[in-house]
C-alpha cells in the first residue's frame, strides 16, 4: 500500500478554445498541481502563449505541469494563422473556422491522450468525446462546467415543464416551476436550443454533451456551495452525479499574483481611477465575446454622460480606428472633467474590481465576471447578451447584489443589432445604484456579505477547499486503490 501511495496521479485536462472556458480550466489544472498531481495540458500552439507565463510560474514553484502543443488546422478551415481562439475573431465566417478546427483537433487530441495514458481526463463540456476515450483507457472523465449550477437547474425545469409554451408572446413573462426561488422570465431571454429544436453543427455538439453527461464519472463546476445550496441539492436529483464545486477558481491565480505578468502590474486605467473618490466609478465590460452595433454604444455613452457618474468603459479593440459611435467632443470631455475614461483593449479586470474607487460593475453576466464581481464584494448592473447569461442575471437577483439595466432579447455573439436598450433605462439604472438610497445600500451591503461567505470557502475547511481535495483523493482512489485516510 505504501508503494501504492508514492505514486503520482497524473491527469489530462483539455480546455476549450475561448477564454471563459480556458481560463477557468487551467487554473483548475494548476490548482490540481498545486496539490501534487501531475498535470497535462493539451492545446494548440498560439493558445498556450495566453497561458505559458502563468504554467512558467508554477513551474518554478516545483509543481509538475506539463504543455502539449498541437497543430491547428489553419489551412484547412480557411483561417490565417493564429486565429485559433474565438476571442480573436471578427467575424461569423471566421467563428465557425475556429469551430470546425476545434472538431478536426479531436484524432489528434485522442492519440496524445492514449500515448500519455493518464488515470483521469478533466475535458470541456464541448469535448463530450473524450467520454469514449476514457471508457476505452478505463478512466474517469470528469466534465468541466464554467458555470454555477443554478443555470443547469433552471434550463431543466424549463424544458420539463415548459412554461414558455404557454404565454402569447415572447415579452410576456412566466414563472420557472420546479425552483427553490421565484424565478420569472421571457420568451425573448432562452436560448434558441430551449425554445426550438435549431439545426446544425453547433447545436448538434449541445446534443452530444447532454447525451454525455451520464456517462462521465462527474462535474467539476468553478462555483461555490455556500453561493447555491438549494439548487446544489436539486442539481444532484436532475443529474444523479456528485458536483464537485471548486470555485473560485480565479482565486488562485489571485493568491500567487501569476494571471498577470511584470509589465502589466500597474495599467494605466489604474492610476485614472486612483484619481476617483471611493466606490464612484461604474465599470463597464461585456466581455471579450461582447459586440455591440454602433447604435447602442451611443446609447450607452449619452446615458452615461446624463447620469453624472464616473466611469471606466472598456470596448472590444476594432479593425480599424474610425469610431463614428462617439458622440463629437464625449471622449475628450469625459477625460478632462475626471469623469469618464475609455480603454481599447486588455485591462487588469480583477484589479479594477478589488480597487476602492469602482462601485459598480455594467456586466454581460458571462459567469467568469459575474464570480469576479461577487468575489470583490462589487453590485452589479447586469446586461446579459447570451450563452447562459440571462440565468445568470436571475441568480445575482436571487443573491439581491444588482439591478437591470433592461437587456430582454437573447443573442447570437454576432447578432447584437437588432434590439438597442435606450439610453433612458441605461441611465436610469446606474442611478438607482450609485445615487444614495436605501435601496443602493441594501444591494451593496449585501455584495459585500456574499464575499465573506465566498472568501471562506475557499480558505482550509471551507467548502470549495474541501471539494477540490475529496474530488483529488476520490480519482487517487480509483487509479491506485487507495482508501480515504
Amino acid at each position: 500500500m505504501s508503494q501504492k501511495n508514492d505514486q503520482v496521479l497524473h491527469v489530462v485536462f483539455i480546455p476549450y478554445l475561448t477564454p471563459s472556458h480556458m481560463i477557468p480550466l487551467v487554473d483548475t489544472s494548476r490548482l490540481f498541481a498545486s496539490h501534487g498531481v501531475k498535470v497535462s495540458i493539451i492545446t494548440t500552439l498560439y493558445n498556450a502563449l495566453l497561458f505559458e507565463s502563468t504554467i512558467d510560474h508554477d513551474i518554478g514553484l516545483g509543481h509538475k505541469i506539463f504543455v502539449h502543443k498541437l497543430k491547428f488546422p489553419s489551412d484547412e478551415v480557411g483561417l490565417p494563422e493564429g486565429i485559433e481562439n474565438f476571442s480573436v475573431t471578427t467575424s461569423q465566417e471566421m467563428a465557425i473556422g475556429v469551430f470546425m478546427g476545434i472538431a478536426l483537433l479531436q484524432k489528434p487530441m485522442e492519440s496524445l491522450i492514449f500515448e500519455l495514458r493518464p488515470h483521469c481526463i478533466v475535458s470541456d463540456m464541448f469535448f463530450p468525446w473524450t467520454v469514449d476515450v476514457a471508457e476505452q483507457l478505463k478512466i474517469p472523465r470528469l466534465t468541466f462546467y464554467p458555470t454555477n449550477v443554478m443555470y443547469h437547474c433552471v434550463e431543466h425545469c424549463l424544458k420539463l415543464y415548459t412554461p414558455h409554451e404557454k404565454v402569447s408572446s415572447d415579452s410576456e413573462s412566466f414563472k420557472v416551476p420546479g425552483l427553490p426561488d421565484e424565478i420569472e422570465m421571457k420568451r425573448s431571454q432562452l436560448p434558441e436550443d430551449v425554445k426550438n429544436n435549431p439545426e446544425g453543427p453547433y447545436w448538434e455538439l449541445v446534443k452530444r454533451i447532454k447525451e454525455s453527461e451520464p456517462r462521465s464519472y462527474g462535474m467539476i463546476h468553478d462555483t461555490i456551495y455556500d453561493l447555491e445550496p438549494s439548487y446544489v441539492e436539486l442539481y444532484r436529483k436532475i443529474k444523479g452525479k456528485k458536483p464537485w464545486l471548486i470555485g473560485p477558481l480565479f482565486h488562485f491565480s489571485k493568491r500567487n499574483n501569476s494571471r498577470s505578468s511584470p509589465d502589466q502590474e500597474r495599467h494605466s486605467c489604474l492610476s485614472w481611477l486612483d484619481s476617483q473618490e471611493s466606490n464612484s466609478v461604474v465599470y463597464i465590460c461585456f466581455g471579450s465575446m461582447g459586440r455591440f452595433s454602433d447604435p447602442q454604444l451611443t446609447e450607452i455613452a449619452l446615458a452615461l454622460e446624463a447620469s453624472n457618474s464616473a466611469f471606466l468603459w472598456v470596448v472590444r479593440k476594432g479593425d480599424n480606428t474610425h469610431e463614428s459611435w462617439l458622440p463629437i467632443g464625449f471622449e475628450e470631455k469625459m477625460f478632462a472633467n475626471k469623469k469618464g475614461l475609455i480603454v481599447r483593449g486588455w485591462v487588469p479586470q480583477l484589479k479594477i474590481l478589488n480597487h476602492p474607487a469602482t462601485g459598480a460593475f455594467m456586466t454581460h453576466c458571462g459567469w467568469n465576471s459575474t464570480l469576479e464581481s461577487l468575489t470583490a464584494g462589487v453590485p452589479m448592473l447586469t446586461w446579459p447578451l447570451f450563452a447562459e447569461q440571462f440565468y445568470n442575471e436571475k441568480l445575482v437577483e436571487v443573491l439581491g447584489c444588482g439591478v437591470r439595466v433592461g437587456a430582454e432579447v437573447w443573442h447570437i455573439s454576432f447578432d447584437i443589432t437588432d434590439t438597442i436598450v435606450k439610453k433612458e433605462k441605461i441611465e436610469a439604472s446606474v442611478k438607482m445604484l450609485m445615487n444614495a438610497s436605501r435601496e443602493s445600500e441594501n444591494i451593496r451591503n449585501r455584495a459585500k456579505d456574499v464575499e465573506a461567505m465566498i472568501n471562506m470557502a475557499v480558505e482550509k475547511g471551507g467548502s470549495s477547499y474541501n471539494h477540490l481535495t475529496a474530488l483529488i483523493q476520490e480519482i487517487k482512489s480509483h487509479a491506485f486503490g487507495i482508501s480515504e485516510e
